[in-house]
């Protein structure tokens, strides 16, 4: 069986919703294709075929549909490109206005007792050059539209702009002579120039949307400098290879991800992580790609490169949620496919009813003229998308990543999150939580039991070596160290024979719990591990007794303090024992616990959970990844693996759990976003429309309305780019 391909095409030419829906069906028509989503914000269309198909195909389809689709280009090649139009767009709404302005002039004055008009032939000499060459592209656009049998709203402002300029040359030349006529170049004009402001600004105001992906991409370097046998050499990045070592100098950029060889020093991860802080960096650390090398000289060996690296993935993601269609979107997409159709019917019905009326044929035509103009459908097509784009960029600032528009539109209703334990709210490596010495001298036990563990990798023996770096004990050397498997290790310090291992060991030696029986029995409820440091020899004793356990994250509490906030409830499923779970509960303030669940049983646990309401799971490893795909919404912890990663509809791109309250609150800050928009949208037309049938509103308001209704929907969502997860950039020392 073929596998599928998937094509991002730029496509050209889309006006309004309805251009994309058009797009849209074309595409889908063409043998192979399995799935179509055309953006009108980002102007692109993510195409999945079946097997192999050459993109002359596709963009074939686009063309006889009335528009232009190209081969993606770089993303130096699109800004520039983009920069092109928009000083086009600038140029043209300059001259629409300096051209517009005399003939509104006079409408303008009137109020002030001013009553003045322009002689005919100069309105005509203005109007002209801005009706059939800067509109030109309106003509343009909509000949394509009526040839490919359907409408958009290039046709709507070409039909009712002509209307009004024809009226005026009609009104113009069968007047009497002497006769000064009433005519409506200013209208058509000004309607024009109204247009052009609306779609400059909106213009403006998209490439705002995407300045996410522009800020990705410019972290990436171009050059890096390479190190063989010692000698450094500037290659481009194209040029290395995996296991290559690259010398990073201070404040530079990371140019590959890969690993500290050589060297110390803080790497800023803000605009990958969104980690506000320095994170240090030293030998057999990991590096990204993109990040900015403090203070030091580091020498990195090469792990990743191009598309394998983190921020091309980070990308990646990003791109395909802008891309993405949210269900909410299907509803305008069914409105768009009749509303250019029905917006004709009702200029007609308009121009039959005032004549029907007994008005004059003049009046009938202006009044569907202001009909077809505010009736444009721009506001509806932008509605949806520019609020995606805009979250989905100011959440991966923030180190959410959103996979698609599904996951942002069905996290906004999330009644509970499911949280796996080891990893999600705990840091997965063991600590020390309790230690009591029968002598009562901690810092004498924490010593010696250090002197033991010393040069050991076992991941108990590092909880008790970083104790003692954290309390600045010396750990002296031991003799004659062994290990005693399936027990602990021993070795002599200071002449004295000392064992530190597990209640087997214990019980080999022939020694009782003594003093530390209550204790031992209090921590292994807890669902502690237990280590005995003992003294051998001809008279053995009991030195003391350690406890370790998984330490909770920082921000794990004031993260289901703020999903309590929300009205979220939080669920605990963890394949830890009963005691470590109930202890990691109590602390958090989470009532609901289910522990010792195997993987398998944990999606089962979600699907009994999504009964009660919308559920979100949180986890991060290989056996959380069923329950991720369970839920209606996943959530996987940065750090975790690619396979949780994959499942998960949201991806925190560093592990602190104030990241889930934050990605379900920007969640529902876009949805409250569309919901928003799509009501302007439709109010828009709702009000608008039956003022202009009824003339209450003429042409050159309703292109104003038109214009504004475009333009405020993309101003609303651009607001969301003004967020912040404050309750976790607040606790940020």
């Amino acid at each position: 069986m073929n596998g599928s391909t998937t094509f991002d095409l730029p496509i050209g030419g889309m006006t309004c919703a309805s251009c994309a829906g058009r797009v849209e069906r074309a595409l889908g028509k063409v043998p192979g294709v399995q799935r179509v989503s055309v953006n009108l914000a980002n102007e692109r269309a993510h195409i999945e075929v079946l097997g192999q198909m050459d993109a002359s195909v596709l963009i074939a389809a686009v063309d006889k549909a009335g528009y232009t689709a190209t081969l993606p280009q770089s993303e130096t090649a699109t800004e520039a490109d983009q920069a092109r139009r928009l000083r086009r767009e600038r140029w043209a709404l300059v001259a629409g206005i300096v051209l517009a302005l005399p003939l509104v002039l006079p409408m303008l004055v009137e109020p002030f007792g001013l009553h003045w008009m322009l002689p005919a032939w100069i309105q005509f000499a203005l109007a002209t050059p801005v009706q059939f060459i800067l509109g030109a592209r309106f003509y343009v656009a909509a000949w394509k539209a009526v040839r490919a049998g359907a409408g958009n709203m290039d046709l709507l402002v070409a039909i009712g702009t002509s209307a009004g300029y024809g009226l005026s040359l009609y009104e113009w030349l069968t007047a009497s002579p002497g006769v000064t006529p009433h005519l409506y170049f200013e209208a058509s004009a000004v309607v024009i120039a109204l247009v052009l402001l609306g779609k400059y600004l909106e213009s403006r105001a998209k490439r705002q949307t995407a300045s996410a992906i522009r800020a990705l991409e410019a972290l990436r370097p171009e050059r890096a400098i390479r190190v063989q046998d010692g000698r450094e050499e500037d290659v481009a990045i194209s040029a290395l290879k995996h296991g290559d070592l690259v010398l990073v100098k201070p404040g530079e950029r990371f140019p590959v991800d890969g690993e500290v060889v050589e060297g110390q020093s803080h790497a800023d991860e803000a605009l990958i992580s969104g980690e506000s802080l320095p994170v240090p960096k030293q030998p057999g650390d990991a590096v990204t790609g993109g990040a900015i090398n403090g203070e030091g000289r580091l020498l990195v060996r090469t792990l990743a490169l191009g598309a394998e690296s983190v921020l091309a993935r980070i990308i990646r993601l990003v791109e395909d949620a802008q891309a993405a269609k949210a269900p909410i979107q299907k509803l305008v997409d069914k409105v768009s496919q009749v509303f250019v159709p029905a917006v004709l019917v009702l200029a007609l019905i308009t121009v039959v009813g005032w004549w029907l009326y007994g008005a004059s044929l003049e009046t009938a035509i202006i009044n569907a003229v202001a009909v077809l103009v505010i009736a444009c459908p721009c506001a509806l097509g932008l509605a949806t998308p520019t609020a995606i784009m805009a979250g989905t960029g100011v959440a991966a600032r923030h180190g959410i990543l959103i996979k698609d528009a599904e996951a942002l539109e069905r996290a906004h209703a999330v009644s509970a999150v499911v949280f796996d334990k080891t990893g999600t709210l705990t840091s997965g490596a063991p600590k020390i939580a309790h230690l009591a010495a029968v002598d009562g001298n901690e810092a004498l036990l924490l010593q010696q039991a250090g002197a033991l563990q010393r040069g050991s990798e076992h991941p108990l023996a590092k909880a008790v070596l970083d104790a003692c770096l954290e309390k600045g004990l010396d750990v002296a050397d031991v003799s004659a160290s062994q290990s005693l498997t399936g027990r602990g290790i021993a070795g002599t310090l200071d002449g004295r024979p000392l064992a530190l291992g597990n209640r087997r060991l214990l019980e080999e030696t022939g020694l009782s719990m003594g003093e530390l029986r209550q204790r031992a029995k209090d921590w292994e409820a807890e669902g502690r591990t237990l280590s005995w440091l003992i003294e051998q020899g001809a008279q053995p004793r009991v030195l003391g007794l350690f406890a370790f356990g998984d330490t909770l994250k920082p921000g794990a509490l004031e993260a289901v303090q703020q999903l309590k906030a929300q009205h979220i409830s939080s669920h605990l499923i963890t394949g830890d024992n009963h005691g470590s779970a109930r202890v990691v509960a109590e602390a958090l303030g989470i009532d609901d616990v289910h522990a010792e669940v195997l993987p398998a049983y944990k999606a089962a646990a979600v699907a009994e959970l999504k009964k009660t309401g919308v559920v979100a799971m949180v986890g991060d490893g290989i056996n959380d990844a069923p329950a991720l795909a369970a839920a209606d919404i996943g959530i996987a912890m940065g750090g975790g693996t690619d396979v949780a990663m994959h499942a998960a509809g949201i991806t925190l791109m560093r592990g602190d759990p104030r990241l889930v309250p934050a990605a379900l609150e920007i969640s529902r800050k876009t949805y409250a976003k569309i919901r928003q928009n799509l009501f302007w949208a439709f109010v828009y037309n709702l009000i608008g429309i039956p003022l202009a049938a009824f003339g209450l509103l003429n042409p050159v308001l309703a292109g104003a309305a038109m214009a504004l209704s475009s333009v405020s929907v993309v101003s609303n969502a651009l607001l969301l780019k003004t967020w912040k997860p404050k309750d976790l950039e607040d606790q940020r020392p």
